[in-house]
């Protein structure tokens, strides 16, 4: 059984020792049911990982010791920073865990004109640092060392309105789109990925979306979920262009 991954805010590097916070300690002790001596990795999503032995076995507080740090994780040779709109509970959780699984940069929450999910004040910032949870242990599954973003929640027209990126590639899903994927010419060295709610984009966002230089693209001939659309299109963007080559 591979050593146990674990995230923590704290700085690493080869011979100190850290002391764990309450979540990853818990999770060492109590659930894992590690003690004094065991072996594990840490990482800061600073793009190491840093393999540990546990000096102190303590549900509130663990401390391990840093033996070394491994080499950088190779920046990925495909930037892809998905925007999708808010849906519903586990859906968001999926695409989310998915999403970072799969290689994604960053992910921007949408409030869309069809959202049916509506959050605001304690409510919002409490979803939010669910995702980064989620984002957080999607990372400590699949071995990446550079923890992908998730943003703070915007509405759809504000998302629009940021400044280009140079030498980025604007796309949104689109069952009515024009071009497939494997009819765009290969992109530079970042994607950006818009995906709506549930109910979809209406004809004013698809317009806006259009006017901000988004090609609609279609993914074959079944309408897809808002939770399985992204997650198929990004595994293709990775099997044309990422890391997934």
């Amino acid at each position: 059984m591979p050593n146990p991954r674990i995230y923590t805010d704290t700085p690493l590097a080869p011979g100190t020792e850290v002391r764990l916070e309450p979540g990853p300690s818990h999770h060492l002790v109590r659930v894992l049911r590690l003690s004094t001596g065991a072996d594990l990795t840490l990482f800061s999503g600073d793009g190491h990982d840093y393999p540990a032995t546990l000096v102190h076995a303590d549900q509130r507080a663990a401390r391990a010791r840093v033996l070394s740090r491994s080499e950088a994780e190779p920046a990925p040779p495909l930037e892809i920073t998905l925007g999708i709109g808010i849906s519903k509970g586990e859906r968001m959780d999926f695409v989310v865990q998915k999403g970072v699984e799969l290689g994604v940069w960053a992910i921007h929450p949408l409030f869309c004109g069809r959202s049916v999910v509506q959050l605001k004040g304690e409510r919002l910032a409490r979803k939010v640092t669910h995702w980064r949870g989620v984002a957080l242990a999607a990372c400590e599954q699949s071995g990446r060392r550079r923890v992908a973003d998730i943003a703070e929640p915007v509405p759809l027209a504000g998302w629009l309105g940021r400044p280009d990126s140079p030498g980025e590639t604007r796309l949104m899903l689109d069952p009515l789109g024009d071009s497939s994927l494997t009819e765009l010419p290969h992109p530079r060295d970042k994607i950006r990925l818009l995906v709506g709610p549930e109910g979809g984009f209406t004809e004013r966002e698809l317009a806006a979306a259009r006017e901000r230089g988004f090609t609609g693209i279609r993914l074959g001939p079944r309408v897809l979920r808002t939770e399985t659309a992204p997650l198929a299109a990004i595994a293709a963007i990775q099997a044309l262009w990422g890391d997934l080559r």
